[in-house]
């Protein structure tokens, strides 16, 4: 008897928890701003990050968001990483809100994010502001200086480091350009030569992007724990370099780098910017730098490796560029660079087919009214910029890699267009958009001219969100005969 009511309460007990679940759930889904829109906020706190963040060996729209798309249609909410979110896979909606940028909707991006890239970084500074920084950042990295300096430091840079590649059984791409690309911004940011140097920046930096969209808990052995201990490494150098450099403000230095232009820019006493301003800039931008682009050559060089008709064609872009000189081994000219039209078609089909950023957030600042929808004020909106890359109604046969879809498409003026967003859209386009398809176009230059690879191991793409390679791109070259 007494078996049989513990039974029965256990069974009670059972019930009523799962009555509580199913009520809490059920609350927890009643809850949000934009309750009239399709969509379900998942479980509480932990919302539906789970199935969000889950790998897949595809290319193709995240399943997260394919499936969700069919139940749903393009626009719809849930919730991740605590965050309630809006998500839209409306090519229509996206160019509005980019159209509407410091209008209706300003940028935004999860606490996890910012916290580790810095609450006073670039991205979260208001419009008058923003453009300051922009016209700091060209005075590095615009045409006058892309063309003038950086085109043979890059070009210079890319040839030692294939060279280096050389006397290596194999190489892991991602990891060996990153290296490459880092050492050039370094150095013209903060003077930062890593052979010389007894810390090793970069290595603190490949934590970021496992952290950059996570659960901001801080408790060791988690992801975003990693990022916040690398970056108070990296702030504690970049304070060093600009105390040193406010001490010797008034010694005349050979070369500048951004740190010098910050120091002399708050020197001048704009009241809006900051120290602490300038050092979230630069971590960015290193950041930046070192993932996206070396992100991309490593996605340019794998898509390569299977479409010898595109490499073909690639290849004797670059050697009809060396057989127009007077010197084939000499530097290349901006005029070349520029004349680099199917290298063109290739980084941004690769950008198109692969996207490295797999959402844009923003942050609607007034009601707005759309597809028969009100975004609340104050609503986050999440982007997939995949959603329109991968669109048939946009892109013909959109899974395929095919540069040649280009020639017949008006390629993307400043870098973004309606239809792509690679580099982002609205006012707040990446402000190293130009220096990034430099650094990719020279590097391929010198490495299909002079060299042959093979693949020794791994290249398997993965999204989980983000664009991953699990067991890496490993490569062996071999020195045209």
């Amino acid at each position: 008897m007494e078996a049989a009511n513990s039974s029965v309460a256990v069974a009670l007990l059972c019930m009523v928890t799962a009555a509580w679940f199913l009520h809490t759930v059920f609350k927890w889904n009643r809850a949000g701003g934009a309750r009239q829109l399709p969509g379900s906020r998942g479980l509480p706190i932990i919302g539906e990050s789970f199935e969000f963040f889950k790998s897949t060996p595809s290319l193709e729209l995240i399943p997260f968001l394919k499936r969700r798309f069919e139940r749903y249609g393009p626009i719809f909410r849930t919730n991740l990483i605590g965050e309630d979110l809006i998500v839209s896979l409306d090519p229509e909606f996206n160019t509005y809100i980019f159209q509407q940028e410091e209008k209706l909707f300003h940028i935004w991006y999860p606490d996890s994010f910012m916290r580790i890239l810095g609450e006073d970084n670039v991205i979260n500074v208001l419009q008058s502001l923003h453009k300051h920084i922009k016209v700091l950042v060209l005075r590095l990295f615009g045409p006058r200086n892309l063309s003038r300096v950086l085109l043979g430091d890059i070009q210079r840079t890319a040839e030692a480091s294939l060279c280096s590649w050389l006397q290596q059984p194999s190489v892991e791409l991602k990891d060996a350009t990153s290296r490459m690309v880092f050492s050039i911004t370094a150095k013209r940011l903060i003077s930062y030569d890593s052979s010389t140097s007894q810390d090793n920046l970069l290595d603190h930096f490949a934590a970021f992007s496992h952290g950059l969209i996570a659960f901001p808990i801080y408790i060791p052995g988690t992801a975003f724990y990693k990022c916040m201990q690398s970056r108070k490494h990296i702030m504690k150098t970049l304070r060093g370099l600009f105390d040193e450099r406010k001490k010797a403000v008034d010694v005349q230095r050979e070369h500048v780098d951004f740190i010098d232009i910050l120091v002399e820019d708050i020197k001048e006493g704009r009241p809006e910017m900051s120290e602490k301003i300038g050092l979230d800039l630069i971590v960015l931008l290193l950041f930046a730098s070192s993932e996206t682009t070396s992100s991309a050559m490593t996605i340019i060089l794998r898509f390569l490796t299977d479409n010898p008709k595109a490499l073909q064609e690639l290849t004797e872009e670059h050697e009809g560029i060396r057989q127009r000189r007077a010197t084939p081994e000499s530097e290349i000219t901006w005029e070349e660079y520029k004349s680099m039209k199917f290298t063109s078609h290739v980084i941004h089909e690769a950008l198109r087919l692969a996207s490295i950023a797999p959402v844009m957030f923003r942050r609607a600042i007034e009601d707005v009214h759309i597809k028969g929808y009100t975004i609340p004020k104050g609503s986050k909106i999440m982007i997939s910029p995949a959603a329109t890359h991968l669109n048939p109604s946009i892109y013909k046969d959109p899974h395929v890699f095919n540069p040649w879809r280009w020639q017949d498409t008006a390629e993307p003026v400043g870098s973004a267009s309606k239809d792509f967003m690679a580099f982002g859209g609205g006012v707040r386009l990446c402000v190293g958009a130009d220096l990034s398809k430099l650094q990719m176009s020279i590097f391929l230059h010198s490495l299909v001219t002079k060299y042959r690879w093979k693949t020794i191991k791994g290249g398997t793409m993965v999204l989980s969100p983000g664009l991953r390679f699990p067991d890496g791109f490993h490569i062996q070259l071999t020195q045209k005969a």
